[in-house]
């Protein structure tokens, strides 16, 4: 993989090649052959095929079945035929979409039905002879340690609970960083607790508080996050979001204050699942789950206390592709990382974002702003996407803009993070005025996020006019604040960019951090 760094010198990664033809995929980048995972669940079937091994994966294809396999698998203890021809066809589709995509690897992995099911053998062996490749039935202390994984690759310092909940099991997990502690299995998923409780759900929320109680693990993350992994808990969360009016349409890193949290899990598993508002953005399929896995989260919000919710949608198999990694690349920035791809793709001049970066680096130090490690980062990554939105029609480049970073696939970040990314982005293109901003938008960052995004959105239309987003101007050019001025420095042949319009943006910013303004040329 081509880092920034690569990009700057001029080498960017090649376009990549349509399978089979001569047409080139401009939007694309050349991380390798395409990777593909199939993630044999007990509730779900998923095939998820990358772009690439990267520490910021793309996903080029996603589609899954709900099999069922763990359905009546703890008192049956088999795989029930009719989930077995489901996930057989499925595993057909599957495997021909990976030879059409070119995924030069497939990995294939399976979970707690096929380890628990006395045919479970017979039925991996069939899987195997379909897809062609080996399949790697996870214990239940690797699914954790993969889980948690997918949480450490997806979450910026994580500190917390990972618990990833499947339809068979419960997987649990103590994160600190890239730290791992602990790692158990208890059979609490979805299907498993609705087997076993006959349908009851007083029988189940006995049979959960039964097995809680003697928890170590969970009393390790009073007043820490709790990260949900899982469709069922996903689809919870989603339900949530819709009843709540949430303004973004993104699942990872949304978060729930526990309290809140409780209260919305007590309500489901009080009703029928179908009178619910907003029911329809559930599954079908998954609706009887819903109160199942409430009951979960319940008892872990009661035992854990933790202080928030937060949903990730990296889990075993992003974990899987993260310990593939080298530990370089482990090390690299997720946000980062795909801040740099959508550069690449979208920007007129990517070598200009990079400049960017550092032309920011060098106001904000003299600036008197004070700026933490984290808001440095968010800076960065907003310069690298500053000029995605370019192709659009001016009056709708801001628009389109924050549309396009505050839904982007992006790992390492939270929502806030997220609504100043696309703000600065926005104030950059719309000027420095959210008169006809969503409120809603506005509420997921902080007062000060919102005036660090107007100040980074003015700095960069400061950048943009000066520059025209090509390279080779920002370094020549830099803006400081010296003996109480915002000075703007256009020296030699580059004093002809000097101007009213630019005169004009440059004295909007220097009112935004209580500057006089002044274009120095020479």
């Amino acid at each position: 993989m081509k880092s920034i760094e690569a990009v700057s010198a001029g080498t960017p990664p090649a376009a990549i090649p349509a399978n089979g033809t001569d047409t080139v995929a401009k939007g694309r980048l050349d991380h390798g052959p395409p990777v593909a995972v199939i993630d044999i669940g007990s509730n779900s079937i998923r095939l998820v095929v990358y772009e690439g091994l990267t520490r910021s994966p793309t996903p080029i294809f996603n589609e899954k079945v709900l099999a069922g396999l763990g359905r009546e698998v703890l008192t049956t203890g088999l795989l029930a035929q009719d989930a077995v021809d489901r996930a057989v066809q499925a595993l057909r589709r599957f495997r021909m979409l990976c030879d059409t995509m070119g995924a030069a690897k497939v990995q294939v992995i399976a979970t707690a039905a096929c380890r628990d099911a006395a045919n479970g053998p017979d039925f991996v062996r069939e899987a195997e002879a379909i897809c062609g490749v080996p399949v790697d039935v996870l214990s239940g202390k690797r699914e954790a340690k993969l889980s948690a994984l997918g949480v450490v690759s997806g979450v910026h310092r994580p500190d917390g609970l990972v618990g990833d909940l499947g339809g068979g099991s419960l997987e649990l997990v103590d994160v600190r960083g890239a730290r791992l502690k602990g790692g158990l299995t208890l059979p609490l998923g979805g299907l498993a607790l609705q087997d076993l409780s006959a349908h009851s759900l007083k029988k189940a929320d006995r049979i959960v508080r039964e097995t809680m109680r003697d928890v170590d693990l969970l009393k390790g993350g009073i007043g820490r996050a709790f990260y949900a992994v899982g469709g069922t808990w996903r689809a919870l969360t989603r339900l949530h979001m819709r009843q709540t009016g949430y303004p973004l349409d993104v699942m990872h890193g949304y978060t729930i204050p526990a309290r809140e949290a409780l209260e919305f899990v007590r309500l489901v598993r009080r009703v029928n699942a179908d009178t619910l508002s907003q029911i329809a953005s559930v599954n079908e399929y998954r609706r009887p789950l819903l109160a199942y896995a409430s009951i979960v989260l319940e008892h872990i919000i009661r035992v854990g206390r933790p202080r928030d919710i937060v949903v990730s949608a990296a889990g075993v198999r992003e974990g899987l592709l993260y310990s593939a990694l080298d530990e370089k690349e482990r090390q690299r920035d997720p946000l980062i990382a795909a801040a740099e791809n959508l550069n690449l793709l979208r920007s007129r001049s990517p070598e200009q974002g990079v400049e960017l970066t550092d032309w920011t680096d060098r106001f904000m130090a003299s600036s008197g702003l004070d700026e933490t490690a984290d808001e440095k980062r968010l800076r960065r990554a907003a310069c690298l996407l500053g000029d995605i939105g370019w192709r659009a029609h001016p009056d709708y480049r801001g628009v389109q803009s924050l549309n396009i970073i505050s839904n982007a696939s992006f790992l390492g970040v939270d929502h806030s993070d997220r609504a100043y990314l696309a703000l600065a982005v926005y104030f950059r293109h719309v000027g420095l005025y959210d008169g006809e901003l969503s409120p809603t938008l506005r509420e997921l960052a902080s007062a000060r996020m919102i005036d660090r995004a107007r100040v980074l959105g003015g700095a960069m239309r400061v950048a943009y006019l000066i520059s025209a987003a090509m390279p080779g101007v920002l370094p020549h050019t830099p803006l400081v604040v010296r003996k109480g001025e915002l000075q703007l420095v256009l020296e030699g042949r580059f004093a002809a960019l000097d101007g009213e319009r630019l005169a004009n943006r440059l004295r909007q910013l220097a009112r935004l951090i209580g500057r006089e303004a002044r274009i120095v040329t020479g």
